[in-house]
């Protein structure tokens, strides 16, 4: 595996999630992600269909699901700022739904327009095992452009305490949800 990766569709971003032994953790960071596979749903979304799946969700389940089954956790902590952008209420009601009835342990840390938890890092990025630290870089748009493999020690250890806060301060998704006025699951 290279230091690089160009594609979220490729196979060697797939073999990510098949090859961590432990832990797979992501810390969003992004109120917009511009992907090919939900660019249709999100339009939908926004148009006022509520019941939207993206055509790629039932393989992302499918990997959840057999990691988790396989006694590994996949983690997740998005920091989201409120008010809601569309895409995260298209996120928090159409897509995460699956993932945590799959076993993905999501939470979500909200924060006020023009803050940032201290602490975390404004990026995103993948941590397995603790060791094996994945920089996602986005466009302003939203758009992936690739993820970089962090060799440096010391980045690696910042990751993982900067998971431990996030996963300290965030609430559950379903907690989250309980607590959002207007948000509500698409069946």
């Amino acid at each position: 595996m290279g230091d690089r990766i160009d594609s979220v569709d490729s196979d060697e971003f797939g073999r990510l999630f098949s090859s961590f032994r432990y832990t797979a953790y992501r810390l969003e960071a992004l109120q917009w992600y511009d992907v090919s596979y939900e660019r249709e749903p999100v339009r939908r979304f926004i148009a006022g269909d509520t019941n939207v799946t993206d055509p790629t969700k039932p393989e992302w389940v499918g990997v959840i699901r057999n990691a988790v089954s396989g006694g590994k956790r996949m983690e997740r902590v998005h920091v989201v700022t409120e008010p809601l952008s569309a895409y995260i209420r298209y996120e928090l009601t159409c897509s995460y739904g699956p993932n945590v009835a799959a076993g993905e342990d999501i939470r979500i840390l909200p924060v006020r327009e023009g803050e940032w938890p201290s602490g975390l890092p404004h990026e995103d990025y993948w941590l397995f095992d603790s060791r094996d630290l994945w920089s996602m870089t986005y466009d302003e748009a939203g758009a992936f452009l690739h993820a970089d493999r962090i060799r440096d020690p010391a980045a690696i250890v910042r990751a993982g305490h900067c998971r431990d806060i996030a996963i300290h301060q965030a609430i559950t998704y379903d907690e989250y949800m309980r607590r959002t006025p207007g948000l509500r699951r698409a069946s």
